[in-house]
């Protein structure tokens, strides 16, 4: 990433990055923070401990209405994701993706929903592909809108609850993967406990004009941090989450990439959605390739793009991201293997500048979720 920020949109909490010494870097189009005067790897910790505030405004925010009760938008969105949307009571999130005609991701999402349609919330580097596949798909049926000025924010952590829950007590008892509309700091919010960290925690969209008000008061208590990109992508990585454009992407299936779990039931059955033949078909025999966790051996970590190799030196995948896990203590990496090489402790080799490193496969995730269960 270049330094340089010039010319990039900036978010609701811009002057309070600067303020806090964030490092800004251009990422999907905005300024944002990469890290903070206490660093990576002490804002990393700082989320496993307690709680880190993230600034996640650059996603796209989109409500989709059918002028009722949000039945027939449920319905007009199936024939984007395969995703049991009409099944989706008031209220609770479910995790899904787009899928193009061969079965790739073209993004993944969040989808809400709501008392009169969905709430929906995109990758910030797609959001504009996104609106338009939107509009395009349930053009006639739903009216879709993305808000460019509200703010996102994600409080992530074991402490996250009891912090939040000072502001608005209800949050306390919310499932996972559910939403509440709540004032937080005098300021009309929808709350959901989701999150990108493998911690327990909430994200909160919040109008921008009180995005600021609003992260102010949740840095004042004393068991949160701000975190930066750095620590964000550590921290999912170490979850074994995916980061679309680099773990999936237009030419990884749900399949290939271990996310079949969300792809219920009846959408399996059914189908009608974009690849949905090429998605039944690997999940009846098999992918040719999978998602797999891998630890290298020693500490040099092993980056995105690495070939991987088996014992006879032919390639056999690639590394799809790569860092040092400061909760593991270790390199830790995901990539796609040949399917008959996925399984946990199979040995193979990742190629680092020319040297071949040697790496085992390793069950996901590589720090365990912490996720509040009912």
């Amino acid at each position: 990433m270049s330094d340089s920020t010039d010319d990039l949109k900036q978010t609701p909490l811009h002057g309070l990055h600067l303020e806090l010494g964030g490092r800004m870097v251009p990422f999907a189009g905005y300024a944002m923070p990469l890290q903070y005067r206490a660093g990576i790897v002490a804002e990393h910790r700082q989320t496993r401990a307690a709680a880190g505030l993230f600034d996640v405004s650059h996603m796209g925010q989109v409500t989709i209405s059918d002028g009722d009760d949000g039945t027939a938008a449920a319905a007009a969105l199936e024939a984007l994701v395969p995703a049991d949307v009409r099944a989706l009571a008031p209220g609770r999130c479910r995790y899904s993706f787009f899928t193009n005609d061969a079965g790739g991701i073209l993004d993944d999402l969040m989808i809400t929903r709501t008392g009169d349609g969905l709430f929906v919330v995109v990758n910030a580097a797609c959001k504009a592909a996104d609106l338009a596949h939107l509009q395009a798909g349930l053009a006639g049926r739903a009216a879709v809108r993305m808000d460019e000025t509200a703010g996102l924010l994600a409080l992530q952590g074991p402490a996250a609850a009891a912090v939040l829950s000072r502001l608005a007590p209800e949050v306390a008892g919310m499932p996972f993967m559910s939403q509440i509309e709540v004032a937080l700091a005098g300021a009309p919010c929808r709350v959901s406990r989701s999150g990108y960290t493998g911690e327990d925690g909430y994200e909160i969209a919040v109008p921008g004009a009180a995005a600021e008000a609003l992260a102010r008061r949740l840095l004042a208590e004393p068991e949160v941090g701000p975190v930066g990109l750095g620590a964000r992508d550590s921290l999912r990585l170490e979850a074994g989450l995916c980061l679309c454009g680099h773990d999936i992407d237009e030419t990884t299936t749900p399949v290939e990439a271990g996310l079949a779990w969300a792809i219920q039931k009846r959408r399996r059955e059914d189908g009608g959605f974009p690849g949905a033949e090429v998605i039944r078909r690997q999940l009846a025999e098999g992918p040719a390739r999978r998602r797999v966790g891998l630890r290298p051996e020693g500490r040099a970590p092993v980056r995105e793009g690495a070939e991987l190799r088996d014992g006879r030196g032919a390639t056999v995948g690639r590394v799809t991201s790569g860092g040092f896990g400061p909760s593991v203590g270790a390199p830790v990496a995901m990539g796609y293997l040949d399917a008959g090489l996925a399984a946990p402790d199979t040995l193979v080799t990742a190629l680092v500048r020319g040297r071949e490193l040697p790496c085992r496969v390793a069950r996901l995730p590589f720090a365990p979720h912490r996720y509040h269960r009912d």
